[in-house]
């Protein structure tokens, strides 16, 4: 299975070189006029409702259920990531990135995205800790109704939350554990995979 390294420090790249033409400023690009546009019609009742998958409460309970199939399948130390990883993003995306990038809406640093880097960061665990290609089409559904609720209530650029998704993105790939191939067993002929703890 390739390393999931590559992508993540592709992602964390990404993250950091979309930002740069909008640093210190408080402008949209034309991608971000054009998007803004494109959910422009929907109702305030409709983006509340695609904004839904950001609540606080929301991101806390998948979180929480990412912790309880790690604990259920005997994964601990997978457990402690799906908790610890996502305040991670966080925390770096409040504390470091929206003041280094320095990108105003509203009165408010937006770049990038935290309502999306709680949102992908948890998603993203959850993709990991189950390997379901259902948990994947989910998650990406999810994310696609958040990115326009979130562009559409007017909180965030749509480069702000591309932002969020390539970092969240980023910083989980790269502290969660390889997947590993383990001998065959010779009564199924096949490879498993398993990660590190687990």
């Amino acid at each position: 299975m390739r390393t999931i390294r590559v992508p993540a420090v592709i992602c964390g790249l990404l993250a950091l070189l979309l930002g740069l033409p909008f640093a210190g400023g408080t402008t949209p690009g034309a991608v971000d006029t054009a998007a803004a546009a494109a959910v422009a019609h929907l109702s305030p009742g409709v983006l509340r409702a695609l904004v839904f998958p950001t609540e606080p409460y929301v991101v806390l309970a998948l979180g929480l259920l990412a912790v309880a199939l790690c604990l259920r399948a005997g994964r601990r130390k997978e457990a402690v990531l799906a908790l610890v990883v996502p305040v991670l993003a966080i925390l770096l995306t409040s504390w470091l990135l929206k003041p280094l990038y320095d990108r105003w809406k509203n009165g408010t640093l937006v770049y990038p995205s935290g309502h999306t880097v709680s949102l992908v960061a948890v998603l993203t665990v959850l993709v990991l800790v189950t390997r379901r290609v259902l948990v994947a089409v989910l998650s990406a559904v999810a994310l696609l109704a958040a990115t326009a609720g979130l562009v559409g209530m007017g909180y965030h650029y749509l480069t702000d939350v591309a932002g969020g998704t390539l970092f969240a993105a980023a910083v989980v790939l790269l502290t969660w554990p390889s997947p590993r191939r383990e001998p065959a067993d010779p009564a199924q002929g096949e490879h498993s995979f398993t990660t590190p703890g687990s």
